[in-house]
């Protein structure tokens, strides 16, 4: 059987492709490419005339079976736009299918955004959560957030230019002013990698028109003091409700700081504003 051959392209600097890259892509019979017009450049710098043919999220569902037939030929490579093919990308399914179809699936090692942007942010890289785009809708974006608050992993997201700054607005309303890394056109000319805080990421970025890919690393969540109690939960939740800040508002905070789950900490302060409210009424 033949090998499906995923090899890693540059993201941005064109000398960041292995000699290794170079000759499966001048030896395989057929290149199966997210962005043909990009990949051609690719090529066509370096002098290799292997045949191309696109493959992308809208048309997979066809070009699977050709690019299975011509596995059955000889070897295939498939490229995405830049970087790591399938991380991110579309070719998961053309992975599994070849799998499925016993022929050999071979990576070639090389550029990917996230993991570069993981080793020049200064954070903790020996535990780390990669998850692709954040939600484009708020209430998605921060019911992910929410979710992921605790977990003492490094997290990595990419994000577009134009959600960037709600985006990191939200990370910062929902998981704390953390340590963060924003990296941009990372190995372009215009690369630029910001260190510090969440706060101080959305006042750079806020005094400029963010441009290009980024790429956020996120310190993880701190080590937490031990749970609160039950008792000392409820106490507190009480002297809450007179604050005048929202229930959401007294959630979020009292979850962060008393180790409790943010929804249990929700319905348990409901449920003490409804047993004041009766009780005052009663």
């Amino acid at each position: 059987m033949s090998n499906l051959y995923l090899v890693s392209t540059p993201i941005g600097n064109l000398e960041d492709i292995s000699a290794r890259a170079l000759r499966v892509l001048g030896e395989v019979s057929l290149i199966a490419a997210e962005d043909t017009r990009r990949t051609r450049n690719l090529l066509a710098h370096h002098k290799i005339r292997s045949p191309v043919t696109s493959y992308f999220d809208h048309n997979k569902h066809y070009k699977i079976d050709q690019v299975l037939k011509a596995l059955d030929q000889g070897d295939v490579a498939l490229v995405s736009d830049s970087g790591t093919p399938v991380i991110n990308d579309p070719g998961h399914d053309l992975v599994l299918a070849a799998i499925e179809a016993g022929h050999t699936v071979s990576p070639i090692p090389g550029p990917c955004a996230p993991i570069a942007a993981l080793s020049a942010s200064g954070l903790p890289s020996d535990s780390f959560l990669y998850l692709g785009y954040l939600p484009r809708r708020q209430a998605e974006r921060r019911r992910l957030l929410d979710e992921i608050d605790r977990l003492k992993y490094t997290l990595i997201f990419l994000e577009a230019p134009h959600r960037l700054i709600a985006s990191l607005e939200d990370i910062q309303a929902v998981l704390g002013n953390r340590d963060v890394c924003v990296a941009r056109e990372l190995t372009k000319i215009h690369e630029e990698i910001y260190h510090g805080k969440i706060g101080g990421a959305i006042e750079h970025f806020t005094s400029q028109a963010p441009r290009g890919e980024f790429t956020l690393v996120i310190g993880a969540a701190s080590d937490l003091d031990e749970t609160w109690t039950e008792e000392a939960l409820r106490d507190v939740l009480a002297d809450s409700l007179d604050s005048g800040r929202s229930a959401s508002q007294i959630a979020q905070q009292v979850s962060k700081e008393s180790g409790w789950p943010r929804r249990e900490v929700y319905a348990m302060l409901v449920e003490i504003d409804s047993q004041r409210r009766g009780s005052s009424t009663g």
